[in-house]
């Protein structure tokens, strides 16, 4: 793969990272459940019923618990890269609900899929792709374990994703504070290199302001996204690095808050095997919209 695909992602840091944030994530969640419900709504105009589905990155549970009541019959496998975070999924759930519509835990690296070639109906991911190391081999597995008919939908992050947070760091020191994201002329190739059908891409820009820029730094934490790359900084954030990345951002202060930039992918493709006719490219669109959360 080239290098413009390939992210030093320390998978045992995104590991630990959403283990400890197990019990904070949900409050912490807005922005990712606004996303998450974006993403699905996708399928209202996407005739699938599918028998099996995986959702990637399931975390604790949001997409999961939205998959299943939208396809009642069908059978919802979680998988997430923390055990922890699908123990408390399950657990969160109760034991009527458990009983009702049973799920599939499992914890295992989407890299690593641990799934039977064409046994998938329904790939979703939400905000799990961009912790990849390798895109175009991550879409070659699961072009592999889609059906005939199978369909890939998914939201990830593009590189203009806290801009303002890589900026302000960028002016205090050398390293890389923010994970990389690609961009969406780049997925969309690792796409079509893995042989998915009729692949389509657009993209929104989500703003959430803050009062003051630690508090986007707290969020994150609470998130369990903070910095996972393989030469991320060992030592400790000192008291005066922080109030120079706290001064740094103080530029981008609009209307009194501090923006947060997330640009938004959202993607869908079917299986190699779909018999409709393949495209040679990828249809790509842009929306200029902002939505803005303000967090207090």
């Amino acid at each position: 793969m080239s290098d413009s695909t390939f992210l030093a992602i320390n998978k045992q840091q995104v590991r630990q990272n959403f283990s400890r944030a197990v019990n904070t994530y949900d409050a912490a969640a807005v922005l990712q459940r606004e996303i998450a419900d974006r993403c699905l709504q996708h399928l209202d105009v996407i005739k699938i019923q599918p028998k099996i589905i995986l959702d990637l990155g399931s975390g604790t549970g949001y997409c999961t618990q939205l998959l299943q009541q939208r396809f009642p019959q069908a059978q919802v496998i979680a998988l997430d890269l923390s055990p922890s975070m699908l123990q408390y999924a399950r657990a969160k759930r109760g034991r009527w609900q458990r009983w009702r519509n049973p799920h599939n835990y499992v914890a295992a690296d989407i890299e690593q899929l641990p799934i039977a070639p064409n046994s998938i109906d329904l790939v979703f991911s939400s905000l799990a792709l961009q912790w990849c190391c390798d895109l175009r081999q991550t879409f070659q597995y699961l072009s592999q374990v889609l059906t005939t008919h199978g369909l890939l939908l998914f939201a990830t992050l593009g590189p203009h994703t806290l801009k303002e947070l890589r900026l302000a760091w960028q002016q205090v020191d050398q390293f890389e504070h923010v994970n990389p994201f690609l961009d969406m002329h780049d997925v969309g190739d690792a796409m079509m290199a893995a042989g998915l059908t009729g692949p389509v891409l657009d993209m929104e820009m989500l703003t959430i302001t803050y009062q003051h820029a630690r508090d986007l730094l707290y969020d994150l934490k609470q998130l369990g996204s903070t910095n996972a790359l393989q030469n991320k900084p060992k030592q400790l954030t000192g008291k005066n690095r922080l109030l120079a990345f706290e001064h740094a951002y103080e530029q981008f202060r609009c209307d009194r808050v501090l923006p947060a930039s997330y640009e938004v992918i959202y993607g869908h493709a079917w299986g190699a095997g779909t018999k409709q006719q393949a495209s040679q490219s990828v249809q790509l669109g842009k929306q200029q919209f902002a939505l803005q959360v303000e967090n207090n």
